[in-house]
């Protein structure tokens, strides 16, 4: 994630802390609170209730990837807090706490990537029928 998203300032931490929206499901809590830019920022936090260091730099890591991959309106910050099952949870179970929470609150932008998207998460995408016209292994010389 670039430095330009990422929300570091302890003292707005602590703001967001304070006075954010907060919330949860069972992997995760989400904190938001706007902060007038035009742009969103960041933070991402995994105590040690959610594993050794390993496994919370790894949930970190996750969340990073997938906060970054969800599409969000401008002008937020927001704290992705991690709880005591995210460290075991596997990567689509993550996804899913962190769509689930983005959906519920107010950071969540509809884009043309998620309108096909049915409410558990799962893209309702039209796969192509397989090529039937080609040859098999065992027409093979």
């Amino acid at each position: 994630m670039q430095r330009r998203y990422r929300l570091a300032a302890s003292a707005r931490i602590a703001e967001v802390h304070a006075r954010g929206r907060s919330i949860a499901n069972d992997l995760l809590a989400l904190r938001t609170l706007p902060n007038g830019l035009d742009y969103s920022r960041f933070c991402f936090i995994a105590g040690k209730r959610v594993g050794n260091a390993v496994i919370r730099n790894r949930t970190k890591r996750r969340l990073r990837e997938l906060a970054r991959a969800m599409p969000t309106a401008p002008g937020w910050d927001a704290i992705l807090i991690a709880r005591r099952g995210a460290g075991a949870a596997d990567f689509a179970r993550l996804e899913r706490a962190v769509r689930n929470l983005w959906r519920r609150s107010n950071i969540a932008v509809a884009s043309p990537s998620t309108a096909g998207q049915s409410g558990d998460g799962t893209a309702n995408v039209q796969l192509p029928e397989p090529n039937r016209a080609a040859p098999s292994r065992e027409s093979l010389p």
